[in-house]
């Protein structure tokens, strides 16, 4: 279960990049020339989105999920995995090619890879798949647009991508509309897990055009040290009831000569959330009137308390510059007793062996690192985590789709089915092995193996489990418990700016980014933020507005 500061909402759930982190833009690209279809505003009509259906292949879960989003939550893994696809998905097909970023090392090829070859073995065909890593599939990207070389399958890069999307997707990218939208998605079961509101972002164009890499709905508000703060006085996140005394705690938890400090690189995400600031746009649905986050007193609450923090020394010295490529550095800085809050996503919190469970009580069974939810009568969840990202199927003749749609229901396939466990484990014997309590332990080659990213083709939204611990199943289910209630609708999920397609994650992102950092650290005044509003609003902001609005009153009509 991932996310940052100001860097965009992308960036954050599949990196889990620290607040206040910067993050390079992935080179823009113009599509297909200068011409091709202008990209429009628009209300993206509900009767695109496929009908979602609960999808329970007969395994009873430990912790209820909630119609509301809630993930089931397992103790144990079951002893005999269940199939959640028919027969051999492809057999008959031609090998399908597909390009996927990672943040693994490199896999083992296929002829040195069992669960590479079990998983083709049941799908009953062959799947190349080129895996690049997060920080270079940017530049990967451009490179296969400008040459024309998209593979069958490609993830749409998360920090940035071509100039004008629609035109992009509408000139290189299959259509799913007839295949997906509406009941026609009941031939892709697993697919069909994907809740309503993932799809929304794959909507343009008045076309679905992508799938989604299904989340939790939201990414959490990062990790704190339960031990630490209940030596300051506080067991339970309830006593603290406001930012003031958030701050007055982190003072509490800044331990220079013991080389503790409250803070590992950033705070300012969870800090907006405790303020009631939105996640980049807030839509008044009376008169269809888009505020940006930074123009709202509740982000520069935030921000004014993050740099309150900083001055007061509250921020391990050096982590606030740190970039997202660099999150394995400052995470790890928390992992071994430097800080006593990280931001980072929820997707890494129980993730086998490197998790901050398994991580920590390995170097001291006194950590407890818990989730961290927002705190104050103002707080709320953002919808930062609906999807990690859309996968695309380059244009084909609608067999051809077909064959490749069956293969995503396949990579969607869920927790505790045979399907599941090929990719996220491998071949039992080879790949892992299960402990005493039942649950696959990955051996050597079995941590190589299962690299692949093929969950990064499609995925349903995935189960609470953990191997490591129980109870951080259950901090987890009850972080998502409390949290999801409190989500504010993302309104760029239902309305589309082509402005803000373009450039929200990559020139203003980096805009946003830096300039907070400064000002959090003191190199530039307060003041400073007035300027970064005009400059953000000047450099797209406001006509990304205008785009939102005329989309929510063509939705009126």
């Amino acid at each position: 279960m991932s996310s940052s500061t100001p860097i965009n909402r992308r960036a954050l759930f599949r990196l889990g990049a620290g607040v206040g982190l910067g993050l390079a833009a992935a080179p823009l690209l113009t599509a297909c020339g200068d011409g091709g279809t202008t990209a429009k505003a628009e209300a993206k009509s509900a009767s695109l989105l496929p009908h979602s259906a609960v999808r329970n292949i007969g395994l009873k879960p430990d912790l209820e999920g909630t119609a509301a989003g809630v993930p089931q939550g397992f103790f144990s893994y079951p002893a005999k995995p269940l199939r959640a696809t028919k027969t051999t998905p492809l057999k008959g097909a031609k090998p399908i090619s597909a390009a996927m970023e990672t943040f693994s090392p490199p896999p083992p090829s296929r002829g040195k890879n069992a669960a590479w070859q079990e998983i083709e073995k049941l799908l009953g065909g062959q799947v190349n798949i080129t895996a690049v890593p997060a920080d270079d599939y940017g530049t990967k990207f451009s490179t296969m647009v400008a040459s024309d070389s998209l593979p069958d399958l490609f993830m749409y890069p998360e920090s940035g991508g071509v100039d004008n999307k629609a035109a992009f997707l509408q000139a290189k990218c299959a259509d799913l509309t007839p295949h997906l939208a509406g009941d026609a998605i009941k031939d892709y079961p697993n697919l069909a897990a994907i809740p309503k509101g993932a799809w929304q972002g794959a909507i343009f164009g008045g076309k679905l055009y992508g799938i989604p890499i299904a989340r939790t709905g939201t990414a959490g508000a990062g990790v704190y040290r339960h031990d630490l703060f209940e030596e300051v006085g506080v067991t339970s996140l309830d006593q603290i009831t406001d930012l003031d005394r958030f701050v007055e705690v982190c003072k509490e938890l800044t331990r220079p000569k013991e080389d503790r400090y409250a803070i590992i690189a950033g705070v300012t995400t969870m800090l907006a959330m405790s303020a009631g600031a939105p996640n980049f746009w807030r839509l008044d649905e009376k008169t269809g009137k888009f505020t940006l986050d930074l123009e709202t007193p509740e982000y520069r609450t935030a921000v004014e308390t993050a740099r309150a923090l900083y001055k007061a020394g509250c921020y391990y010295p050096g982590t606030l510059q740190m970039s997202g490529a660099q999150k394995a550095q400052y995470t790890d800085m928390f992992k071994n007793g430097k800080g006593a809050y990280v931001y980072d996503g929820m997707p890494t919190y129980l993730a086998p062996g490197v998790g901050y469970i398994a991580a920590m009580k390995a170097i001291n069974k006194k950590f407890d690192p818990r989730p961290f939810v927002p705190v104050g009568k103002d707080a709320v969840a953002w919808m930062d985590n609906v999807a990690l990202q859309n996968t695309h199927i380059s244009k084909a003749s609608g067999d051809r789709v077909e064959e490749i749609l069956r293969f995503a229901d396949f990579a969607a396939s869920p927790f505790g089915s045979l399907e599941y466990t090929l990719i996220n484990y491998g071949v039992e014997g080879k790949d892992f092995t299960r402990d005493d309590k039942g649950n696959p332990a990955l051996t050597k080659q079995g941590t190589q193996d299962v690299t692949v990213p093929w969950k990064f083709a499609a995925s349903a939204v995935p189960a609470i489990f953990s191997a490591d611990s129980e109870q951080g199943v259950r901090h987890v289910h009850d972080t998502f418990t409390k949290m999801i209630p409190m989500m504010v609708p993302d309104p760029t999920l239902q309305y589309s700016s082509p402005t803000w397609d373009s450039k929200s994650a990559g020139s203003l992102g980096t805009l946003k980014g830096d300039v907070l950092k400064d000002i959090i650290s003191g190199r530039k005044p307060m003041s400073a933020y007035d300027q970064l509003v005009k400059d953000y609003l000047a450099k797209g902001g406001e006509k990304a507005r205008g785009e939102f609005e005329e989309a929510f009153q063509k939705g009126k009509k």
